[in-house]
């Protein structure tokens, strides 16, 4: 789609990106129509302190917007640092235990190492008599005295939040409703979570675990999103707000709160969003997106201008969250990691991280370990006077003094420390681009490295080389992507369906009354999300298997009907595709029903993002020359002020490119040249 296909919105959007070292803001529309962004530091103890900021430093009131998309990591941090909600769980007797036995599988690859906490510990997971077969019959009816005496004990032991979770739930319903009604009568609040309404699928310790990692985060999310709708609305902010999910939708904050799981990776999705709009736009449609932050680096891989979605993240050992998300990567290593030297003499990079507070040494507020930051502008890459957050110049001076420290224990000086530093941290991003494609059958080289984040710009040409990737794309705005990512996605829900039958014996109108059920549903939800759509599209897909295997294929349907036939011959094709095998002889079994329904929200302009441009020469973009390090050598290097480059503009590396939210490093040998909507493009020499 070029830039005339789109038409502007009408409405005056604020896209807000909470991330773990600054939060992100990006103003569209308005009465002039522009652009403004703004980026203030995160304030970890309360979020919307730090959303606030970020709409005083746009100039911007509450009281002026028709639309807040808010991307948070409040669900995700919630998780990772178990800072949940106390939480109880009511099951079927005989299975408290399925969240700690899990797959059996262990938290490290050898030796038998590594200890597993589970979101809820065993004195809080209660049984009762009841019990359901595989196919929906009841085989003992629910004792509803015990689910009483349940929730009491629950309450005496200070729960706030309550799943109630049975067996084969998915297949017949009935007693986890009627617990639930039963809970009702007792429990203070609404914190609680039905396994089945979350994820209406088999595989019990898979749905039990999003359905405590939802009841765990659902008072956290809440409480956050109540806070910030009433002091925006004390400022004048009369809608509500909506909030982006990890299956890269947005959702109104009101629904967010009830499926609280399904928030988990929203910042991070919200990137990818944005990358998959602005590579459209730009004609490349096969991406492998790489964000670069403080605190970590996430990667994902876009095909065809869709990003990939996987229905089974799993956010840290034992904590699958089973409901569609951007297949997203991530891994512990942001501008804020840490460089330190083991017990063994290795260098290490991360996964601890600086954070914001006291953040790199060069930030100037206490800190005294060195991080990849650090590396960068003792290298020469990062500019000392034009540090984002920091008053004064950093103390570069302390930043060498402790990869001094560094190199001593290997043989080097300070910058030899620093450039292995940024060498061991590339290493480790590689790695898991790798993950997102080449174990995934996908070759680097089909596709195009998008680079956005704080810190994405600096490594991305020396990544892609790395990993023989032809091109980089850096949009024209890289650190505040997942803000633009919230402003520009679409409204979706999905819904997923167990019904685990041999193909060749199902019901096929039992199929498509499913689909039809799950698209009516996903369209009235839409319609109640009070944001403006146009059209309103569904997307079908089945998880199926041969009979006897155990994973599952994903397979995408042509409509809400298919013939019998259709599934076979599309399993079969999708099977063959994946391990190049047939196996005619063996019966196909239908596991999954899936629907995302998707309300399409207006086109936005990115070329509104652009800054420059001037039709200035390309020697006028040069505000000054500094020695940069690469590999083993120092270069004079042409540093260009990215708002003063021509729209034409071609030159080679060395250079640098500095804009108010990122650098761009371009190494020796690499091209670069500027694109429509702002975005710079990087063809690597060496690819």
């Amino acid at each position: 789609m070029s830039a005339a296909d789109a038409s502007p919105s009408v409405e005056t959007i604020a896209g807000i990106d909470v991330g773990g070292t600054f939060t992100d803001l990006i103003l569209i529309g308005g009465a002039d129509g522009g652009v403004r962004i703004a980026k203030t530091p995160t304030t970890p103890q309360n979020q919307a302190d730090g959303v606030l900021a970020a709409l005083e430093a746009a100039g911007v009131a509450p009281a002026a917007l028709d639309l807040i998309v808010h991307g948070t990591t409040t669900t995700t941090n919630a998780v990772l640092e178990r800072r949940l909600a106390r939480t109880g769980l009511i099951t079927t007797a005989g299975f408290r235990d399925v969240l700690e036995l899990g797959r059996r599988t262990r938290p490290q690859p050898y030796g038998m190492t590594g200890r597993f906490r589970p979101v809820i510990p065993r004195d809080l997971r209660l049984e009762v008599p009841e019990r359901m077969d595989a196919t929906g019959e009841i085989l003992v009816p629910l004792d509803e005295g015990a689910v009483r005496d349940a929730v009491r004990a629950l309450l005496d032991r200070g729960c706030e939040s309550l799943v109630i979770h049975f067996l084969h739930a998915y297949a017949n319903p009935a007693h986890e409703l009627r617990a639930a009604e039963v809970a009702a009568e007792l429990w203070p609040n609404g914190h609680v979570t039905m396994g089945h309404a979350l994820l209406s699928e088999s595989r019990e310790f898979e749905r039990g675990a999003t359905a405590a990692v939802n009841a765990s985060v659902q008072p956290i999310l809440e409480r956050y999103l109540a806070r910030l709708q009433a002091e925006l609305a004390a400022q004048g902010y009369g809608r509500e707000i909506l909030v982006m999910n990890g299956n890269g939708g947005m959702v109104s904050a009101r629904l967010a709160g009830r499926e609280a799981a399904k928030t988990v990776m929203s910042g991070p999705a919200s990137g990818v969003m944005a990358a998959a709009y602005t590579g459209r736009r730009a004609g490349c449609t096969n991406l492998i997106t790489y964000d670069m932050g403080g605190t970590s680096s996430d990667v994902s891989l876009i095909r065809g201008a869709e990003p990939a979605v996987s229905h089974e993240i799993e956010i840290e050992y034992a904590m699958p969250i089973h409901v569609p998300m951007v297949d997203v990567r991530t891994i512990g290593a942001g501008g804020g990691s840490i460089v330190s030297v083991d017990e063994g003499g290795l260098l290490r990079v991360g996964p601890e991280s600086a954070g914001a507070m006291p953040g790199p040494i060069c930030f100037g507020r206490g800190g005294t370990e060195p991080t990849i930051s650090d590396a960068n502008l003792l290298l020469g890459r990062l500019n000392p006077a034009k540090l984002l957050s920091v008053d004064g110049m950093p103390p570069v001076e302390s930043v060498r003094a402790a990869f001094a420290g560094i190199g001593a224990a290997l043989g080097l000086d300070a910058e030899g420390a620093a450039e292995a530093a940024i060498r061991v941290a590339n290493a480790n991003m590689a790695g898991a681009i790798r993950m997102v494609s080449i174990s995934m059958g996908h070759d680097p080289r089909d596709f195009a490295l998008f680079a956005f984040g704080g810190a994405g710009p600096l490594h991305a040409a020396a990544l892609a080389r790395e990993l023989a990737i032809p091109r980089v794309l850096v949009p024209a705005r890289p650190g505040i992507t997942n803000a633009l990512g919230c402003a520009v996605a679409d409204l979706r829900h999905d819904f997923v369906r167990t019904v685990n039958r041999p193909l060749d014996s199902i019901d096929i109108a039992h199929v498509h009354a499913i689909l039809a059920e799950q698209t009516a549903t996903g369209r009235e939800t839409v319609a109640r999300n009070g944001a403006s759509v146009g059209r309103v599209r569904a997307v079908y897909t089945a998880d199926m298997q041969f009979v006897g295997q155990t994973h599952l294929i994903r397979v995408a349907l042509p409509d809400a009907a298919p013939a019998r036939e259709t599934l076979q011959q599309l399993f079969e094709a999708a099977y063959y595709a994946r391990f190049k095998v047939e196996l005619p002889t063996i019966r196909a079994n239908l596991v999954n029903l899936n629907t995302s329904v998707i309300g399409e929200r207006a086109a936005i302009d990115l070329g509104a993002l652009a800054d420059g441009g001037d039709g200035k020469s390309l020697d006028d973009a040069i505000t000054h020359r500094r020695p940069v390090r690469f590999g083993a050598e120092w270069h004079d290097t042409p540093v260009y002020a990215r708002s003063r480059l021509p729209r034409d503009a071609r030159f080679a590396g060395p250079a640098i490119v500095e804009q108010m939210d990122t650098t761009v490093v371009i190494p020796p040998g690499d091209r670069a040249e500027t694109g429509a909507d702002g975005n710079l493009f990087i063809h690597v020499g060496a690819a």
